[in-house]
């Protein structure tokens, strides 16, 4: 067990009996606190100082416990490694505090004065207090305002500077000038109360290992710590034992500005999606084929020493992955060609995110040394993953089903073998009558995979752009159904023969007219004031405008045939079909 110094201490005693200044070092996140996180803080600690707005409320030893500090000794320093959320915001409140206090000739008044000083500042040999002589310090690599923090704590100025750390100032400023005209002979017990009865608990630990292991289990208010906080340390870390400190720090910004254009994901953050992305290649190589995924940060620790984390390749590989995909998503015509780009705008739909794990296994293995792919077997693995994704959303639903064939055509790819799902093949009798039974209610994500997939077999379909929002409209309205009861099955409203892939600002125009009054937001028109409205970039649409003048049932019975036809034609030419 780890030797841990850990005793709780009020924020005056924190401050004012610490040998060490306070290092926010380079590794850590960016200040990220605003003001939703500043104004539920001071009314915790007004509400705590001043019950029931009365300052006559307050119990002496009652205490205020505002959360953890894990530190380790570094150089003379306290590497702060979690809590420096709370850290900086407390110097900054406290700051607040001494501007106040200040101007003010009362004893206590005085007196809180002094105390706040020892907090924020050291002092020379004759007891006199440096304002440069801080007792935090930040170097925070990817905070290019923490010049800012510095400065506010030395002269107390907020204004005109737009950083977090002067937004909250200046709140913190405003709510104690508030505070100070509606209870002006409170005022003093106030940070009173704050530096005698508020507590933190200080966590040293004796190296920087242990620290993380701590930082890796506790969240700052508020903000949990994700898996690539805890990867960028270790990163960090590795890279400054090999002198190469700075070289990481700007290749992490980078990485830190691709992902976060390009990744928006549900859970986690971008740098954690790309992490995840990569630990596929990763698994890949092992030859891990288990349906059972670890989660990220216990896949990348390893034995506990994050091995990965510790070899060169592994930020080379990242930031080739992320240019990969930055590429990807900006539909880079440098980089891919036409028929790739429309191949990955459909997939782009897919049911699932899957396709962008076994993509991003493919694209590591294949890449040259400019990290180019061939095009062709690239553009035969996208329509294999196409169609087997798709068809595999029907008749197994759910991202979990797809792990077991997935996977394995992963460990094929590191082996240098064609993705063929050869194990996993479809019954072409079976599998037409699980199509043609399927529900493709406009909830289900394949519903709008099926009909971006169709949209592009057509051969004038021009590529679209992945800043385009698209719905699905249905040719026949289903209001129109609901007043006419034109359809002797209601249920063919939802197959796939009545819906198509249409910008989302032309369906809401369009969705409920009779087909005829659809047909000008299709097809595009003038109005009458002479502005022209662009149709739809969908080119099967303005093919059905000029050849349909009315969309009826027969007409859905028929594309429906059509559409589900064609898909399995597109299985059999990917020879996913069983002899």
């Amino acid at each position: 067990m780890a030797n841990l110094n850990i005793e709780q201490k009020k924020v005056k005693s924190l401050f004012q009996e610490s040998k060490y200044n306070f290092l926010i070092p380079d590794y850590q996140r960016p200040y990220a606190w605003g003001e939703v996180e500043c104004k539920t803080l001071w009314d915790d600690l007004f509400s705590f100082s001043f019950p029931n707005d009365d300052c006559d409320q307050f119990i002496d030893d009652e205490e205020y416990f505002l959360g953890p500090i894990v530190t380790f000794k570094n150089k003379n320093q306290m590497e702060v490694i979690d809590g420096q959320q709370r850290l900086t915001t407390i110097m900054l409140l406290l700051r607040a505090f001494y501007n106040k206090l200040g101007s003010m000739k009362d004893p206590r008044s005085k007196r809180m004065k002094e105390d706040i000083e020892k907090c924020i500042w050291r002092a020379n040999e004759f007891g006199e207090f440096e304002t440069s002589a801080l007792k935090i310090n930040s170097q925070v690599a990817t905070d290019e305002d923490k010049e800012e923090f510095i400065s506010i704590l030395k002269d107390g100025q907020g204004i005109g500077k737009k950083s977090r750390y002067a937004k909250n100032f200046n709140f913190f400023v405003e709510k104690i000038d508030v505070f100070l005209s509606n209870y002006p002979s409170y005022f003093a017990y106030f940070p009173a109360r704050v530096l005698n009865n508020c507590v933190l608990l200080p966590i040293e630990a004796e190296s920087q290992n242990t620290a993380l292991r701590i930082f890796s289990t506790l969240n700052d208010r508020g903000k949990p710590l994700s898996d690539a906080d805890i990867f960028k340390a270790q990163l960090y870390k590795y890279y400054s034992s090999l002198g190469k400190k700075d070289e990481f720090i700007e290749t992490w910004k980078s990485l830190d500005k691709i992902t976060s254009e390009v990744f928006h994901p549900i859970y986690g953050t971008p740098l954690d999606e790309l992490f995840t992305r990569y630990m596929y290649y990763e698994r890949a190589l092992a030859e891990i084929k288990s349906s059972t995924t670890e989660a990220l940060r216990k896949f990348y620790e390893g034995d506990g020493s994050y091995p990965l984390l510790h070899q060169p390749k592994t930020l080379n590989n990242l930031v080739s992955l992320a240019k990969f995909w930055q590429d990807v998503n900006n539909q880079e015509a440098e980089r891919f060609s036409d028929k790739v780009l429309k191949r990955l705008f459909v997939l782009s739909y897919a049911p699932n995110g899957m396709w962008t794990y076994i993509t991003s296994v493919y694209f590591m293995y294949h890449r040259n040394e400019n990290d180019e792919i061939e095009e062709n077997a690239f553009c035969r693995f996208l329509d294999c993953i196409t169609a087997f994704i798709w068809a595999y959303a029907i008749t197994n639903p759910g991202v979990n089903s797809l792990r077991t064939p997935v996977y394995a055509e992963m460990v094929r790819i590191i082996k240098g073998e064609e993705v063929t799902f050869s194990d996993f093949k479809f019954s072409e009798e079976r599998y037409r009558a699980q199509i043609a039974n399927y529900a493709f209610n406009n909830s289900r994500a394949i519903t709008k995979s099926m009909i971006t997939w169709w949209a592009f077999q057509h051969d004038n379909q021009s590529l679209l752009s992945l800043e385009t929002r698209f719905d699905i409209e249905h040719i026949y309205a289903r209001n129109r159904q609901d007043k006419e009861k034109g359809l002797s099955n209601p249920q063919n409203v939802e197959v796939l023969g009545n819906k198509v892939l249409l910008e989302k600002k032309l369906n809401i125009r369009a969705s409920d007219y009779r087909f005829v009054d659809k047909v000008k937001y299709y097809k595009g028109f003038i109005t009458a004031n002479g502005q022209e409205k662009n149709g739809s970039q969908i080119v099967e649409l303005s093919e059905i405008s000029n050849s349909y003048s009315d969309f009826i049932e027969t007409d859905i019975i028929n594309r429906n045939s059509k559409i589900i036809d064609a898909f399995v034609g597109f299985l059999r030419t990917n020879q996913l079909l069983k002899e």
